[in-house]
């Protein structure tokens, strides 16, 4: 019997399983964590150019420009497109990226994929439909089992910075709060940038700190100069 004033929460299969997971994670992954700050202004002005004169389900979001950048970022860094299958640690040729969607049950990180295949515009659109389809349950298999990477993006609320824990079987996962203009130092003068702080979540079995460190940057570059992506 729970004491005076409290009330039992009864947990769905679904947070049941996240639960699971997520301390089969932590217990068993030696996480680490690694920060970079993003400035993001080339990219907001690209994006504004590309929708201008869109509206509505046409316009392509900031998210579709972090996957593309991230598809390419890992196909340069291949070590940390991988998952356990076992003991055994498997590199995929396939990057399926999962992307974290809150539903009321809690939450889910189906898989876009094949992303290096794929240009801005089709991952916009694909982004799109695999959110919609969360929502109303309508998943295929393989977005639900077959991500080798993933993007938890909190940059919908008042978050500037957060850590994730890595999804098993894969060895890392991305996160990203709201970029905010922030006071930054250029050629030695006080000027104001739009600044996204990305922080990534490794499994240190599988990769270490300077790879990691190595694969933010590249991730910066691409973000910071982004006429490749769109």
């Amino acid at each position: 019997m729970p004491k005076p004033g409290r009330t039992p929460v009864e947990f769905t299969p679904m947070r049941t399983a996240i639960s699971r997971r997520m301390v089969e994670s932590k217990a068993k992954a030696p996480h680490f964590y690694v920060s970079t700050d993003i400035e993001m202004d080339a990219v907001v002005a690209a994006n504004e150019a590309l929708n201008a004169g869109r509206t509505g389900d046409d316009r392509v979001t900031l998210t579709a420009w972090l996957v593309r950048a991230l598809a390419q970022s890992l196909v340069a860094y291949p070590a940390l497109n991988a998952v356990w299958e076992g003991e055994a640690l498997e590199r995929s040729t396939p990057i399926n990226i999962g992307i974290a969607i809150a539903i009321p049950d809690g939450l889910v990180a189906p898989a876009l994929l094949d992303c290096a295949a794929k240009d801005l515009a089709t991952i916009s659109t694909e982004l799109r439909d695999l959110v919609a389809r969360t929502k109303i349950g309508k998943l295929r298999p393989a977005e639900f089992t077959e991500q080798t990477f993933t993007l938890s993006n909190l940059g919908s609320f008042p978050v500037t910075q957060f850590t994730a824990i890595v999804t098993p079987p894969q060895v890392a996962i991305l996160a990203t709060g709201r970029g905010e203009s922030r006071a930054v130092v250029r050629d030695g003068a006080v000027v104001a940038r739009t600044m996204l702080t990305a922080t990534l979540s490794a499994d240190h079995r599988a990769v270490d700190g300077a790879l990691v460190a190595a694969f933010l940057g590249d991730l910066k570059s691409r973000l910071e100069a982004p006429a490749g992506l769109a």
